[in-house]
């Protein structure tokens, strides 16, 4: 690995980093990547997961120390060996999992650490610190209260905190690591809106995002990334989303084609009858059929996650019946529920799915522990390596050795280890809650031949998903939620975005 000079420049950028090398254990995570950044610049840094987007940007975070390569920050080389490092010199990152201390205010939480003290010594001026995050929020024409908690407030009000936070440090340059996957259209709208003014005052921003149709409503231009090696940049006006998704990929994918599976059993394998709990759910009825793809379509709040947690035994329900194969069941628990052939991978694959510090081969037998328990109680791993390694091989898992830890993968063979744990503990029903939510599109059509392979082997899945063409690409029926109810159940033929949309808005 060289260390190769730097190459001299006429005029500085805000930000320059080139010949970064990062390894890990077991895995090159960057090979002579470079990024650049200007003064009022939105730059959308994509890439399939693993291609080292998160990895560049914590070594400018000051979270990993680079192996080798060069960090220019307005012209003059810079070492940022820690966040607060980091900080000093005007870099901020706002993660996907936002950094912020839910039982206090706005205001302590974009000031902590650096409150502004009174007279009498070791005592905070509350009086001040408010007024303080009142003149960041009218900077940045945020309707905040300083003064509220921070756990009173939507995901979408939280980023703002983050956003005021980063810039009370006089940030030049502003990381945003998905910053649009938990909120709805218009908080988006009024994201894009800061991001702007942002611009307008010279901050560099470096948009990370999986949405590709957001590059061309905030960014001036794209990076793309591909196997930890920077592939090209483009103006965002020249780049069409196809070229955009084959160089992140390195081959041509259809990202709008259909991929409907084949026309299901009518043989019905659940049945839910009038599943009512609280205000949530109320008076919710549906079937699943055997090679089924049963789409669940709905607006934030409409139940669709609580339907599934209720049926998987995760959360209790007031009244309801559930029936499999015919028969009517009883599932007070998770355990019941696999009990009864069914599997849940949630939406926060990372907090319900996995055990994030075992490895590979343990996350894939953890549902179905009992298989590879030798006569003494002890995990048999001879027997777990064999089937680790027959779904590594089936499910196409990218991983150095069974023996790595899940934490380690990318978010798409992530998603793809919590897969294999359920097929290994022979479900028949799965319920797949934001099944591509935080994954690339590479690894989505993955994702989508995955299911596709499911259903036509027999296996019945329900997809809770918040894109509708993905609810359209995928589904046979598409079952609609709004307020707790289901208001309209589709057919393929008949569910467009608008018919969609119309149930989904269809209050009492």
């Amino acid at each position: 690995m060289t260390n190769l000079a730097p190459t001299p420049v006429s005029q500085p950028v805000l930000l320059r980093m080139e010949g970064i090398y990062k390894s890990f254990p077991g895995v090159q995570a960057l090979s002579d990547a470079k990024f650049e950044l200007d003064y009022g610049e939105v730059n959308a840094l994509v890439g399939e997961n693993g291609a080292g987007k998160s990895t560049l940007m914590k070594i400018l975070g000051g979270i990993y120390h680079k192996d080798t390569g060069h960090i220019f920050l307005e012209g003059k080389e810079v070492e940022i060996s820690n966040p607060h490092m980091a900080q000093r010199l005007g870099i901020s990152i706002i993660h996907q999992e936002l950094n912020l201390m839910p039982h206090l205010t706005v205001a302590q939480n974009i000031f902590i650490g650096r409150e502004p003290r009174a007279k009498i010594p070791f005592v905070v001026d509350d009086k001040t610190t408010n007024q303080e995050a009142e003149r960041l929020f009218k900077m940045l024409n945020l309707r905040l209260d300083p003064t509220i908690k921070v756990a009173d407030l939507t995901v979408a009000k939280q980023q703002m905190v983050e956003i005021a936070k980063a810039l009370s440090f006089n940030a030049k340059i502003l990381v945003m690591d998905e910053p649009t996957a938990a909120l709805t259209e218009t908080e988006i709208d009024e994201l894009f809106s800061i991001i702007r003014q942002l611009r307008q005052k010279g901050v560099g921003v470096v948009h990370i995002s999986h949405r590709l149709e957001e590059l061309k409503q905030i960014s001036d231009r794209v990076t793309v990334m591909r196997d930890g090696k920077y592939i090209d940049s483009l103006l965002t006006k020249d780049a069409p989303i196809d070229q955009i998704i084959s160089l992140m990929v390195g081959r041509t994918i259809y990202e709008t084609s259909p991929e409907l599976p084949e026309k299901p059993n009518q043989e019905v394998v659940l049945e839910v009858r009038n599943l009512n709990h609280g205000r949530v759910l109320r008076q919710v009825n549906f079937s699943l059929k055997k090679g089924e793809i049963l789409g669940f379509a709905g607006l934030v709040g409409a139940g669709r996650t609580e339907v599934a947690r209720a049926i998987f035994g995760a959360d209790p329900f007031d009244s309801g019946e559930v029936y499999i194969k015919g028969e009517k069941v009883h599932i007070a628990s998770p355990g019941d529920a696999v009990a009864h052939g069914i599997g849940y991978l949630s939406e926060d694959r990372k907090r319900y799915g996995l055990a994030l510090g075992m490895d590979v081969k343990e996350n894939i037998a953890m549902a179905a522990m009992k298989k590879f328990l030798n006569a003494f109680g002890w995990m048999n791993f001879k027997k777990a390596t064999v089937r680790g390694q027959e779904m590594v091989e089936a499910l196409n898992i990218k991983t150095p050795s069974l023996e790595q830890q899940v934490k380690f993968l990318s978010g798409g063979n992530q998603q793809k280890v919590v897969i294999g744990k359920w097929l290994t503990a022979d479900t028949d029903i799965l319920i797949f809650d934001e099944p591509t939510r935080g994954i690339d599109v590479g690894a989505k059509s993955e994702i989508y031949k995955l299911l596709n392979d499911l259903a036509h082997q027999g296996k019945s899945i329900i997809m809770i998903s918040s894109e509708l063409p993905e609810i359209l690409r995928m589904s046979h029926r598409v079952v609609v939620m709004c307020e707790g109810r289901v208001t309209g159940i589709l057919n393929a033929s008949e569910a467009t975005q608008e018919s969609i949309m119309k149930f989904a808005t269809m209050r009492e």
